[in-house]
């Protein structure tokens, strides 16, 4: 079943006075929804569903949550979607000694990272799609948010997971803590798919209620991000 992730650390600020978007307004300029690589050992494990058994799928499944929200996306007609897996990603664990907040445009990053650092700098908004591992999220989706700074900055972030029991919301938690660090704006409703080796079918999750989920989310999404593009334009952000 997937239901909405409702974040008790989600820290969202009041919107600026005047701001009516969509109404009368332009959509994002971008929607980026990053993959967190590499999901799933190399071994099937068996999963006990009632009196029935089945074997969790090989491989990744980060892709095949990702490609349904971003089709989820084009459909809400808000958003121009850029989808970006991380597992394409040079994404180095070992980060430069000084802080791209200060560094700016001159921070080192890998020539092979750029595809990632444009998506997040031209992105009105950001979808972060992860799996949870031992109650937290993959180390590479922590290492590419590390390598940027103001790619972050006032804008929104929204969260899908995915899981075991709990959905990947540990994951989603600290997702939250990291990312109001970098002054985002995190989006209270988020989507969790819980034991997704058995709740998903041909591409698609078996809970019925899952797209109605996935508008409200895109649909939060798209407010803050018109709110906050506005106010940035207006007025430069205080960080």
């Amino acid at each position: 079943m997937a239901y909405p992730w409702v974040g008790s650390l989600g820290r969202i600020p009041a919107a600026p006075a005047g701001v009516a978007w969509p109404c009368g307004g332009q959509p994002p300029a971008g929607l980026a929804a990053a993959v967190a690589p590499a999901d799933g050992g190399p071994h099937e494990r068996e999963a006990q569903v009632g009196h029935r058994r089945r074997k969790r799928p090989r491989g990744r499944f980060g892709p095949v949550v990702a490609s349904w929200v971003a089709e989820r996306a084009r459909e809400h007609g808000g958003f121009d979607v850029d989808v970006v897996d991380l597992a394409e990603i040079e994404i180095p664990l070992a980060l430069p000694a000084e802080s791209p907040k200060f560094a700016g445009d001159a921070y080192p990053r890998p020539a092979a990272m750029a595809p990632l650092t444009a998506a997040l700098a031209d992105a009105d908004a950001v979808i972060l799609v992860t799996p949870e591992y031992n109650h937290s999220y993959p180390a590479a989706l922590k290492a590419a948010i590390d390598w940027h700074f103001t790619q972050w900055t006032a804008k929104p972030v929204a969260f899908v997971s995915y899981g075991g029991a709990a959905g990947g919301r540990h994951a989603v938690l600290h997702l939250e803590n990291v990312l109001t660090e970098l002054h985002a704006v995190t989006i209270r409703d988020g989507l969790a798919f819980p034991n997704y080796f058995t709740g998903w079918q041909d591409g698609q999750p078996l809970d019925a209620g899952a797209a109605g989920y996935a508008k409200t989310l895109l649909d939060q999404l798209a407010w803050w991000a018109g709110a906050l593009r506005t106010a940035r334009a207006a007025v430069p952000y205080p960080a």
